[in-house]
């Protein structure tokens, strides 16, 4: 497979002068002094570490992703539709019909009912995340799916209170927590809070729990983007001096005194506030979430990254054992905030290899009669297509296994774009074929502006900014329905109803992978059955 794009990314702001480049290292085939064009050698010779990362400019403003080609995606598997019979509703054309497709779901051992199979998440202490948490936290209440606060808000809040090195009031933390509780109906879908190493000596779980009535906590233990812990831009001294003594590890360190010269003098702009990995262990882990338990916590779930083989299975086991309430797995590799471009690109399992080992761990535990955790998929989603075939292929005959899908970048997307739009709308400055298509402004462009009003009225646009009904619209409107329609063609109006026999195989390295049929294979034994029969 080419590596045509070593030497130039999109999220380095890298590029080279000549298309044709050596398909082993990305470089121009003849690469020349006079060259003012900055590949990923050129630009790391003047900008170093900056290079790892995405475009530090658009820090707190964009989110990132892997631009490699995994040889493996949803695309390798397509649906299979029927023309008769219906399971789940009446077989009556007037009954069976897409608007009365059932996609709600339940997730964790108390089943946290979903209108849509979503979370959404984790949004933490990147400014991506602060920024647009309006329209996320507020859609999501909305559409009655889950929403996850990252890591480390507490310790990055300036105006967090520490008590004997605990945190007792953070008012970002507040914040978010109850916005989304303003308009929760305290029935369909809730809020997550997850916690690091850091968060966990700051006592966050504790504050959250007893303090803003929290009933989700989050362990994570890693993410699709990245093996190492989150990170941030700091762009003044004063604060990078801050969280280090809060006990983050910064980089370039603050404290030295060239580095601060530099840093006045302007050679580079900012630091990199790093947080620590935790390095779980099976017997520590199930009395930290009977001690969680016993601080009044509903539900504790885990976040975990694209591991190897071996990790996944150790995590299902000590999942199992401590009887935690879902794990989501992330696969390889997109971030909200600053995660290093050579591990999304590089490192970690893309995620359909990584739910085909999830499920067999699932399957080797359930055939031995213990407890098998829900389970919620991540790493690039962005579609119903997606959606449906990553549940189907998890019912093996008794229900699926995955119980929801997690998305992150596709929210923040949907926010960042209604946002932009929105101020467009302001200043007159919309495209010229959007506003002669959709209007001009966005009670006419959003779609499920009237619907939202009947509820809630002169809040839509003012207490519910514009991106809230944006990243909704999204949600239900788009994703829900479109959900709703696939389900139908497969006459399944349940959601639980589809399996694996709903999907097929494209390639066959997909079905080597997954267990699933290739199209031409599926149901080839039926058909003279039924032509002779």
């Amino acid at each position: 497979m080419a590596d045509i794009y070593s030497n130039a990314r999109s999220t380095t702001g890298t590029s080279v002068r000549r298309r044709d480049v050596n398909t082993l290292s990305g470089m121009c085939p003849i690469c020349v002094k006079e060259c003012t064009v900055l590949c990923e050698i050129g630009k790391s010779a003047f900008r170093g570490r900056e290079v790892l990362y995405p475009e530090p400019e658009q820090f707190g403003w964009s989110t990132a992703a892997s631009n490699k080609d995994y040889r493996l995606d949803w695309s390798d598997f397509n649906i299979l539709s029927r023309l008769r019979g219906a399971e789940g509703i009446e077989p009556n054309p007037d009954v069976a019909v897409f608007p009365n497709v059932n996609i709600e779901s339940k997730i964790g051992i108390g089943g946290i009912p979903l209108k849509i199979p979503l979370a959404s998440g984790a949004y933490g202490s990147t400014d991506v995340g602060k920024n647009n948490w309006n329209g996320l936290a507020i859609s999501a209440a909305l559409a009655g799916i889950i929403v996850v606060i990252g890591e480390n808000v507490c310790g990055v809040d300036k105006e967090s209170v520490f008590t004997n090195g605990k945190v007792t009031k953070s008012p970002e933390m507040e914040r978010r927590v109850n916005l989304f509780k303003e308009y929760w109906d305290g029935k369909y879908g809730d809020i997550v809070v997850q916690t690091n190493v850091e968060d966990q000596r700051f006592g966050v779980d504790e504050y959250v729990v007893s303090q803003l009535d929290v009933n989700i906590v989050e362990r994570k233990w890693g993410q699709g983007a990245k093996a190492i812990g989150g990170e941030i831009r700091v762009s003044s001294l004063e604060r990078a001096l801050d969280l280090k003594k809060r006990g983050y590890i910064v980089q370039p360190d603050p404290e030295e005194p060239a580095v601060q010269e530099a840093f006045k003098d302007g050679l580079f702009r900012t630091f990199e506030r790093h947080s620590r990995v935790g390095f779980p262990e099976e017997r520590g882990f199930v009395e930290d979430v009977e001690w969680l338990r016993g601080l009044g916590t509903k539900y504790v779930t885990i976040k975990t990254g694209a591991y190897r083989p071996v990790d996944v299975a150790w995590t299902m086991k000590v999942a199992s054992e401590a009887k935690v309430d879902y794990i989501t797995f992330d696969g390889a590799g997109g971030g909200t905030g600053m995660s290093p471009v050579p591990m999304m690109n590089e490192m970690s399992t893309p995620t359909v290899y990584l739910e085909a080992q999830v499920l067999k761990c699932a399957r080797i535990l359930e055939h031995a009669g213990k407890y098998v955790p829900d389970i919620s998929m991540a790493g690039g989603f962005i579609n119903e297509t997606q959606i449906f075939k990553a549940i189907a292929m998890s019912n093996f005959g008794n229900g699926p296994f995955i119980k929801s899908i997690t998305m992150a970048r596709s929210p923040l997307a949907s926010a960042m774009k209604s946002l932009y739009f929105t101020e467009l709308a302001e200043k007159n400055r919309l495209p010229r074929d959007f506003a002669n298509k959709y209007g001009n402004s966005p009670e006419k462009f959003f779609i499920a502006t009237e619907e939202l009003k009947k509820e809630y009225g002169d809040k839509i646009g003012t207490e519910i900014p514009w991106s809230a009904v944006g990243v909704y619209t999204y949600l239900s409107e788009r994703l829900g329905l479109g959900l709703k329609q696939l389900l139908a063609g497969t006459r399944k109006f349940k959601l639980d109803l589809i399996d694996r026999s709903d999907i097929a195989t494209l390639s066959k390295l997909a079905s080597e992978v997954t267990g699933i049929p290739m199209m031409h294979e599926v149901e080839q034994d039926m058909l003279e059955g039924i032509l002779l029969g």
